[in-house]
């Protein structure tokens, strides 16, 4: 487990078209004021690595822009949710005090998440794969450590991290993948085949994806915010960087972070009928 340094500094990183975002990072300032602990605010599109962790204000796709920024610096993120579902986040802007309390006393755990590598970019969430043409499906052929596996006819593939499970993978009809493992996923959008499933693979594997056209070109998405096109061969691999992000130890010490996010934020195993 990574352990971090002895917090001086803190980076306060926002979404500037967030809700109130500035009065938040206000009451964020005044609070480590009053701890004499420094800190930098700065939007998230002008991040700051001269810090020990940085505290995200904004909902998810700030957290994945951060997390992706902040990897290669051997930084932890805190979350801060201002956004809608708050997948990645720990505090809800009524929490903000006694979380940062929390932070300020050790009480958390740093978690390593898996972080997948296409090109120079890294993604924590997923890597989508689709046809440069958008009206057309797409054959491709999918090999792992240059042997072929299994070959495709659909509208393009999803290749997700365990952290990434919950989102564009899960709607899908991926698995959700406990955000520790070391797991890659790879679920096929919309394939045109009834016996097309979900695979979970080793994150060692290398990963590529082959058009059977050899006039067809893909579209990658990182984390549904960096698109890089006209690419002929996808290769995926696991990425040298880990995402830090930072949880807070539950009060209730009978009761599992993941499972209960998934519990509050999407209903998961709750009776239909409540």
């Amino acid at each position: 487990m990574w352990i971090m340094k002895e917090l001086k500094k803190v980076g306060i990183i926002y979404k500037p078209e967030a809700t109130n975002v500035l009065t938040i990072c206000e009451k964020i300032e005044k609070f480590f004021f009053s701890k004499q602990i420094v800190t930098k605010v700065a939007e998230i599109n002008h991040a700051i690595c001269d810090i020990d962790m940085a505290i995200i204000v904004g909902g998810d796709g700030t957290i994945l822009k951060a997390a992706r920024f902040y990897a290669p610096h051997n930084i932890p993120i805190f979350g801060i949710n201002v956004g809608r579902l708050g997948f990645l986040s720990q505090l809800k802007v009524d929490e903000i005090e006694s979380g940062l309390e929390k932070l300020i006393n050790n009480n958390y755990k740093i978690d390593e998440r898996l972080m997948l590598a296409f090109e120079h970019s890294n993604a924590l969430n997923d890597i989508v794969i689709k046809n440069s043409n958008s009206s057309k499906t797409v054959e491709f052929m999918v090999y792992l450590n240059d042997k072929p596996v299994c070959n495709y006819l659909a509208d393009g593939m999803i290749i997700s991290t365990p952290t990434g499970s919950t989102a564009y993978t899960l709607s899908a009809g991926g698995p959700v993948v406990e955000p520790s493992l070391e797991a890659i996923i790879l679920v096929p959008i919309c394939a045109h085949t009834l016996n097309a499933r979900p695979l979970v693979i080793p994150a060692d594997e290398t990963i590529e994806i082959r058009p059977q056209d050899y006039n067809e070109n893909f579209t990658t998405f990182i984390d549904g915010q960096i698109e890089i096109s006209g690419k002929k061969n996808i290769v995926i691999q696991k990425s040298q960087y880990k995402a830090k992000i930072i949880l807070l130890n539950k009060d209730n010490t009978n009761e599992d972070g993941f499972y209960s996010v998934l519990r509050e934020k999407l209903n998961w195993g709750i009776d239909p009928r409540t």
